[in-house]
């Protein structure tokens, strides 16, 4: 009970009003258009999840990784439903193990002072390699996805493996993440509102992606700026 009691204050400790306010709005947000559009209950909890874990992935918080296990799963198998098979095994068969894996590693960095992870920054060298990966392991995923009938197979193929590689730059706790989340956003984003537009109620995931993308811009500000006032 009093391990409970300490991750609990540990995750309520250091936030700022700002950061409260937009965790705060962001969830009411989805919740209440969620509700007019008439989305399903695990659409709803989906995106709510979803959003409180990228908002607590930004503060640096070990939470981000419970709410992202519940996000996961339930965003598994709203993908398969709409038939984008990338998506559906990017988070049933990647991320739902990789939130464990990332509070493991996160629990090991966290500032004792500010109960935060550590933020970092990659070289120019990394840089490179990173955006030289992301292109060509998209083009030959895209062909498989392809081949598998995918109803958008490359937007599709850019966005699981763009999120397959930030994630492993998440855990590994590098600014250049957010760059990644950006760009993943707004093609995710795109390809729900595809989805919503021919017909189905998914507009909470679509408006989770929104969400995804003002949150992304924000966090890669904060990121940026306290990974590289720890190396000045």
């Amino acid at each position: 009970m009093n391990t409970i009691k300490n991750f609990l204050r540990n995750e309520l400790k250091g936030w700022k009003k700002w950061e409260v306010a937009w965790l705060l709005f962001t969830c009411a947000v989805i919740m209440g258009l969620s509700i007019y559009w008439g989305d399903t209950v695990m659409g709803m909890i989906s995106a709510v999840t979803g959003v409180a874990c990228v908002v607590c992935t930004g503060k640096g918080k070990l939470s981000a990784y419970i709410f992202g296990l519940v996000n996961t799963i339930l965003y598994a198998i709203i993908s398969y439903q709409a038939a984008l098979y990338g998506e559906t095994m990017l988070n049933a068969l990647y991320y739902a193990p990789m939130q464990f894996v990332g509070f493991y590693v996160w629990k090991k960095h966290i500032n004792q002072e500010t109960q935060e992870v550590e933020k970092r920054r990659m070289n120019w060298k990394n840089r490179i390699i990173l955006l030289i990966s992301i292109l060509g392991f998209t083009y030959l995923y895209g062909l498989l996805l392809d081949y598998l009938k995918d109803a958008m197979p490359f937007v599709d193929s850019f966005t699981t493996v763009s999120s397959v590689i930030a994630m492993v730059i998440s855990i590994k706790m590098f600014a250049e993440q957010w760059w990644i989340w950006a760009v993943v956003d707004a093609f995710s984003v795109y390809m729900w509102w595809c989805d919503f537009s021919s017909g189905s109620d998914n507009m909470a995931t679509f408006l989770m992606w929104v969400i995804y993308l003002a949150n992304a811009f924000i966090m890669l500000y904060r990121w940026e700026k306290e990974a590289i006032l720890k190396h000045t």
